[in-house]
């Protein structure tokens, strides 16, 4: 005994984490999941929209919880023991061989149950009575009966006589279906001649597997077959429950017992009387009832929380990351602008360290080019510099689009249309963002190394040389006394060829500066473009990722049957 109060603990404590986390996932996730299917209410009036299987599955764990909360107020020392069946199965007759009692009445002409009746076994403890859970239960008190029979076995026991769930009347089948979703545990009754019924076991068996833990399949009125075709019948019922994938509790294991009896009789009917004293004796029939709901709702939510195959989605990955800003880079024209940006670094230590006929021929050609009515190339160069900065539309749209496939790939469909939208709705102001952004930080000044200037007067003191050459010889040549004639002739011609092998040799010493200065403005705009695209798209995205993979643990917490979801 104590082991069973044991474990029924931990089974009660193993289901209030389970619906703990249920709770968090709703509250999580309900906005996600419930957006979509929220009708426009601006729309035009229309056939009414199918329903939502996401939004069903939300709606039916919510009122799981919600029964959970109304159980856990009410007294656990009391079991609820429902015996539902179909009309003729013998259901009130069994009723009455477990009350001990003619406590429930049947039809004259036709066999049925007009409404549900219960008897109860007093739990012989202080403390809150059965009548809260009656009154849950929607009982009236005119058919409350007491237990005739005192049984100590059965203390606590609250057993129900269900209307017929074949009913012709709808009103009690409803009132059927409702009791069978407030009971911890059930009596299913067949008889031998529709205990195959495919209405019976698709909508109420197979609907209730989760439940076999708590659940007695009885085929009454064995007394009316030979006992070479009970064991026929039960054997086919039970294959018939197999197929359907109700666990049966055979060789002490957990599930559904199969018992044959006769209530008319009484044969079998100890056996039955067993059973349900071990079910009221644990006071786990409701925990594992609770818990076989909750089984239920796991899996009408795992396609709105785990997609096929169940793998963990990859998410945001650094290597998607880089993806992403490389194409925002070239979006924005960032190695390009590296590359312009290194030209015009190589035109200027041209310029300044050039010798001074080349910079004359430049400055002529573009007089030339000015006079021809030709915009010169450098002043062409500066006004496309002057021009505020064009973000490439596509190469952004393209950057999003791989992103989020990207991101959703792995992620069920719903939130993978949530993942979409926050990465879209955030790409909508980017290519403003981005060119706002570049116009702010527009490239200042190119710098001025100081070889540059020593350059430059390097150049002036070579020129200074082919000119005191010049006029020195042309000193000598109107017949003027001069020392040497071979000292002029040198000074021109070192200043002719020093010239330009120093502007040669700055033109190497140039390119790699010119590279590293190419390089830093494309990170530069690089950079502008990442930090953009990290506030608009990156960290939403990040975020729905986030909140996703919260919902995702807690969703492994209610599944008791993934508890290697991650």
């Amino acid at each position: 005994m104590n082991e069973a109060i044991e474990e029924g603990d931990r089974e009660e404590a193993a289901l209030h984490r389970r619906l703990g986390a249920l709770r968090e996932l709703l509250g999580l996730s309900r906005t996600r999941l419930q957006g979509a299917a929220d009708p426009d209410p601006d729309a035009a009036p229309s056939a009414p929209a199918p329903a939502d299987p996401g939004t069903e599955a939300l709606t039916l764990a919510g009122r799981v919880l919600d029964e959970a909360a109304a159980r856990e107020r009410l007294p656990k020392e009391y079991t609820t023991v429902a015996i539902a069946g179909s009309c003729g199965s013998g259901k009130s007759t069994l009723f009455n061989a477990l009350a001990g009692a003619q406590l429930s009445e049947s039809g004259v002409r036709r066999p049925t149950t007009a409404g549900p009746v219960s008897c109860t076994w007093d739990a012989g403890k202080s403390g809150p009575g059965p009548d809260g859970l009656l009154e849950r239960l929607g009982i009236p008190a005119r058919s409350r009966r007491r237990a005739h029979v005192v049984d100590p076995t059965l203390r606590g026991l609250i057993l129900l006589d269900l209307p017929d769930h074949d009913s012709l009347d709808a009103a009690r089948r409803r009132q059927a279906d409702r009791l069978l979703g407030l009971v911890d545990a059930m009596i299913w009754v067949v008889d031998p001649e529709k205990y195959a019924d495919a209405l019976f076991h698709e909508h109420y068996l197979r609907a209730f597997a989760d439940h076999a833990e708590v659940s007695i399949i009885v085929l009454n009125q064995a007394d009316r077959l030979p006992t070479e075709a009970v064991d026929a019948v039960l054997h086919d019922l039970r294959r018939l429950l197999d197929e359907r994938g109700i666990a049966l509790g055979e060789h002490g294991e957990p599930g559904a017992r199969v018992l044959a009896l006769s209530a008319l009789t009484g044969e079998g009917v100890a056996e039955l009387r067993h059973e349900v004293a071990q079910l009221v004796a644990s006071r786990g029939a409701a925990t594992r009832r609770l818990a076989a709901d909750v089984d239920g709702v796991a899996r009408r939510l795992r396609p709105l929380y785990v997609a096929d195959g169940g793998r963990a989605p990859a998410g945001l990955t650094e290597e998607a990351r880089e993806e992403f800003e490389e194409r925002l880079a070239a979006a924005v024209g960032a190695p390009a602008a590296g590359q312009a940006a290194e030209r015009g670094w190589l035109r200027r230590a041209d310029r300044a360290c050039g010798t001074p006929w080349s910079q004359l021929l430049r400055r002529l050609a573009v007089h030339q080019a000015e006079r021809r009515g030709e915009p010169p190339a450098l002043a062409a160069k500066r006004l496309r510099a002057a021009e505020p900065p064009v973000v490439s539309r596509p190469e952004v749209e393209q950057a999003v689009r791989q992103l989020v496939d990207g991101a959703c790939d792995g992620l069920p469909a719903a939130w993978a249309e949530a993942v979409g939208e926050a990465a879209w709705r955030g790409a909508g102001g980017l290519p403003r963002a981005l060119e706002s952004a570049l116009g702010e930080q527009a490239t200042g000044a190119l710098p001025r190394p100081r070889w540059w200037s020593a350059a430059a007067v390097g150049q002036a003191v070579l020129l200074a040389a082919q000119l005191l050459g010049l006029c020195w010889l042309l000193t000598a040549l109107i017949g003027q006394p001069v020392v040497g004639r071979w000292l002029p002739v040198a000074l021109m011609a070192c200043g002719a060829l020093a010239g330009p092998l120093l502007a040669w040799g700055c033109r190497i010493a140039a390119r790699g500066p010119a590279r590293a200065y190419g390089q830093q403005e494309e990170w530069r705009l690089a950079r502008l473009a990442a930090d953009q695209g990290h506030r608009h798209v990156l960290e939403p995205v990040a975020a729905e990722l986030m909140r996703y993979q919260e919902v995702r643990e807690r969703y492994a917490l209610v599944d008791s049957n993934a508890p290697g979801l991650t």
